[in-house]
């Protein structure tokens, strides 16, 4: 994405005084990850997971007021909170170019289900990120006669598995040297794969991909499945009982799956009730361990369904 373009997103959503700020530190915008408003608290920034404390004119911290969060979320929602209550609900919205604005205050319950936020009194704006080609390295790996593997992607949190799962998807998508071009279904229940604003697709997931966006993902892959008939499937972060059988029932109906899950090595998942049972049967073809050591993305190990290593440290 042109940064420019980018920084021109998050400031026309920005309270005036806090644009302000920000344009007077000068901020890179290729850099920036995340800029976090509390009531009350001191303007956060943070690049490159390095924390920076903003100052206001006087040089001290600058602190975020209540008038500041109101004035921000008007922008964000256009004036009317209303029209996203279903975002809301789930402590998210996502504006145009992909970038999510996470939320927190008091909660609206009825019927044992949040209904609703309000009195929001933290904002977290986090940039959109992609990184074209970043998954090049992976790509010989998980693919077998022109055609993807099964593969599960396990990483600790904050160590790019999204951003390479998004690479991935474009790249089966288009197609390339090492897979042939096919139609994706992707389930993005956070919005941060597509990074969907207006129900499209803010960052680039490849010509032939379908997405359900803030879509619980056992309903997803699914509907997917009867309604897009994907070759291949992508979701992030599987965990619960119900996505398990889904993605179960997905590998019957001969939809080749790509999913992460959190965790530090093969050997730690594979204590997971289900998880366990997928590796056991030797469900999936490829498994791609990230390393929380150097730069996000940072492949440690890639794996067969035996769990021997194909390459890595």
């Amino acid at each position: 994405m042109n940064e420019e373009r980018k920084q021109q997103q998050i400031y026309q959503i920005l309270a005036g005084s806090i644009r302000k700020i920000l344009e007077r530190e000068s901020l890179d915008f290729s850099r920036l990850q995340e800029i976090r408003l509390r009531v009350g608290k001191p303007l956060l920034v943070i690049c490159e997971n390095t924390e920076r404390i903003l100052p206001g004119e006087d040089g001290a911290p600058y602190l975020v007021t209540k008038e500041e969060i109101r004035e921000t979320m008007d922008y964000i929602s256009r004036y009317s909170l209303y029209a996203y209550e279903t975002e809301l609900r789930q402590g998210f919205l996502t504006i145009e170019g992909g970038h999510r604005i996470g939320v927190s205050g008091k909660v609206i319950v009825e019927g044992n289900k949040i209904k609703n936020m309000q009195y929001i009194s933290s904002v977290n704006i986090r940039a959109a990120h992609e990184v074209i080609g970043c998954a090049d390295p992976v790509m010989r790996y998980i693919t077998k006669n022109r055609e993807v593997c099964h593969t599960l992607i396990i990483s600790p949190p904050c160590c790019g598995k999204t951003t390479l799962i998004r690479d991935m998807i474009r790249q089966i998508s288009d197609g390339n040297a090492y897979v042939k071009g096919c139609t994706v279904g992707v389930v993005d229940e956070r919005s941060e794969l597509g990074g969907c604003y207006l129900g499209i697709a803010q960052n680039d997931i490849g010509m032939r991909t379908d997405i359900l966006d803030c879509c619980p993902k056992a309903e997803g892959m699914i509907l997917l499945i009867r309604s897009m008939a994907p070759r291949v499937l992508a979701i992030d972060e599987i965990g619960g009982e119900e996505e398990i059988r889904a993605l179960e029932y997905a590998m019957h109906c001969g939809c080749k799956l790509i999913a992460s899950v959190h965790g530090s090595d093969l050997e730690e998942i594979s204590e997971r009730p289900g998880v366990k049972e997928l590796i056991e049967q030797r469900r999936f073809e490829r498994y791609i361990v990230l390393d929380h050591e150097g730069k996000p993305g940072t492949v440690r190990g890639i794996y067969d369904e035996r769990g021997i290593r194909l390459c890595g440290k």
